[in-house]
């Protein structure tokens, strides 16, 4: 019983060392990204080119009649 409150305790003690590992990663940069805005202006024709396309107004939509009968 002794070794799971010492297993238990060692986790716990390896999983806080991980939350503060990754916390100072974060807060000092680490996850930025700094390559897809270089590489951005690469691909802004085709970006540019789709949003044409999608922003377009569509035709106008006729009024559909029944037929007389």
């Amino acid at each position: 019983m002794s070794a799971i409150f010492i297993l238990i305790s060692v986790s716990l003690i390896v999983a806080s060392g991980f939350l503060i590992a990754f916390i100072r990663a974060a807060r000092s940069g680490q996850f930025d990204d700094s390559y897809t805005p270089s590489v951005r202006m690469l691909f802004d024709n085709e970006i540019k080119s789709t949003k044409a396309k999608t922003i377009l107004p569509a035709e106008p939509e006729q009024k559909k009649t029944s037929p007389n009968i």
